[in-house]
């Protein structure tokens, strides 16, 4: 027994013309929003700047899609999550002054090695990429002498 297999499961259904739901819904909010800013300025000629703006955001989020991929409602979305979410910061590097002389690169080379990797709480991963930070910055001042 054939069972027909959807092939298109992406693309909308057009229910309002050549507009989807969507879409539809995008249009009729910015035209219904410039009308009540018509009604409630008045005039239309200094109404007609905030109608103008309505009505492209209205028609950028109905049409829009950033990379020709995501809609323009998913990128403000993500973009609003983002801005609003915390944020950690883990790394910030402090540059030691350098050396004048080879004695003092030996020396402090050697305060170096000696330095104790301190014990950073969390999986055994965490703990190796610290230790290789650690000896990766100490060769790599010694190369820059």
């Amino acid at each position: 027994m054939q069972y027909q297999v959807p092939q298109f499961i992406d693309v909308e259904d057009k229910i309002f013309g050549p507009f989807t739901l969507k879409q539809f819904i995008y249009m009729a909010g910015g035209a219904g929003l410039a009308f009540i800013i018509y009604i409630l300025i008045g005039n239309l000629l200094l109404s007609a700047l905030p109608i103008v703006a309505v009505l492209g955001l209205s028609g950028a989020l109905a049409f829009y899609k950033v990379y020709g991929h995501f809609p323009l409602i998913s990128v403000a979305e993500y973009a609003f999550k983002y801005y609003m979410s915390t944020k950690l910061y883990i790394w910030k590097k402090i540059d030691k002054p350098q050396p004048k002389n080879m004695e003092e690169a030996v020396k402090d080379a050697k305060n170096y090695a000696t330095v104790m990797v301190p014990k950073v709480a969390g999986s055994r991963l965490k703990d190796l990429v610290w230790s290789l930070d650690i000896k990766e910055s100490m060769y790599s001042n010694q190369d820059q002498k």
